[in-house]
């Protein structure tokens, strides 16, 4: 009679691990990393997006800051000009020349029409009505001032743009880099 041999059943293995995966598999670090940064993100976004951030993740983003700007304005005449509104797209504000730089209104120096000096009155009159509505934000845009020296800026409140708000009345275009005929 030969040796004596004894039948061992193979080892069970853990439910849940391979066997070359060894103590922790890889769908177990998937779901930590997973999860750490889904905190990592919820700790970082919890008061809004980063300011450097293009698109708001979460519905609209708040502002950084506090909109600290504010003045009462009439319509522009005569030499001096502190703080008034010139048209849709320009205005005064403590002695400096304003351009809303995201945006184009019609003409009412020398309008090409009466159509157009109607909607240059009435982009004129709304400016005056939203800047003075409450504090509002400058945001130098792309470069600080254009060819005819006035600042180049972003109106906003509460981190919508003014400008938008004219677009979105029909009382101005976006800015493209040249003017627009509104004959």
């Amino acid at each position: 009679m030969g040796p004596r041999t004894t039948f061992r059943a193979p080892a069970r293995r853990r439910r849940g691990f391979a066997r070359h995966e060894g103590p922790v598999s890889g769908r177990y670090l998937t779901g930590v990393a997973a999860m750490a940064l889904a905190a990592f993100t919820a700790i970082v976004l919890w008061d809004g997006s980063p300011p450097g951030l293009a698109l708001p993740l979460f519905g609209p983003r708040a502002p950084a800051e506090p909109d600290r700007e504010q003045a009462y304005f009439t319509r522009c005449s005569g030499p001096v000009r502190t703080t008034c509104v010139v048209d849709g797209d320009t205005f005064w504000y403590q002695g400096t020349k304003i351009r809303i730089a995201d945006i184009n209104t019609p003409e009412v120096s020398a309008p090409g029409c009466a159509a157009e000096a109607r909607l240059g009155e009435a982009a004129t009159r709304r400016l005056i009505a939203l800047l003075n509505q409450g504090a509002f934000t400058l945001q130098t845009a792309d470069r600080e001032t254009d060819r005819y020296g006035r600042a180049l800026r972003v109106v906003t409140r509460q981190g919508h743009s003014l400008g938008a708000t004219l677009e979105a009345e029909g009382l101005a275009e976006h800015w493209r880099g040249f003017r627009r005929d509104w004959c």
